[in-house]
């Protein structure tokens, strides 16, 4: 079994979700938000790399998985976006776990059979393919979506960086 962090980066709330895999099984481990304090962008950015920290001290994980970069219609938001998630991953890679990326589209389409999934259809796919019963914050559903899309993707393992120093390309479908 492969334990792994998926990641749904945000400025307010960062999602992370963690699922432990075989090629022919998944298990609901752990899921959750991070919320960011305050109004002074740069202490946000350390309450989520604070909080993936936490999170990566209380399991073990084997990988990572977070969502592509999305490009917002506001370049200042998209921007805020990418600094929140450089900060989680900046705690991903403090841990030497290896990181994939998988687009937006690829984990809706992984998860719920269409690439134009809504959060609600994404949030209820998950809840129904890890059996967890109870309320779900979008952020955790979306960040244990990026996780079940890993781990259903297992034979397409060139879309990662491997922090050992080993490089790969990115795998864009």
């Amino acid at each position: 079994m492969t334990v792994v962090l998926g990641i749904d980066p945000g400025s307010r709330s960062t999602g992370y979700g963690i699922v432990d895999y075989s090629i022919s099984h998944l298990k609901y481990v752990s899921s959750g938000a991070i919320q960011t304090t305050g109004s002074d962008f740069f202490l946000r950015l350390k309450d989520i790399y604070e909080g993936i920290d936490l999170v990566l001290s209380e399991i073990t994980a084997d990988e990572c998985a977070v969502e592509g970069v999305f490009v917002a219609e506001n370049p200042n938001t998209a921007l805020k976006l990418g600094q929140a998630r450089g900060a989680a991953l900046a705690a991903v890679l403090a841990h030497n776990l290896p990181v994939y990326e998988h687009a937006t589209r690829r984990v809706k389409k992984t998860v719920v059979g269409t690439g134009s999934a809504t959060k609600d259809q994404v949030g209820y796919m998950v809840k129904q393919t890890l059996q967890i019963e109870g309320k779900l914050s979008v952020d955790a559903a979306d960040a244990l979506a990026v996780a079940i899309c890993h781990a259903r993707s297992f034979p397409l393992r060139d879309n990662s960086f491997n922090p050992s120093g080993a490089t790969r390309d990115f795998l864009r479908r």
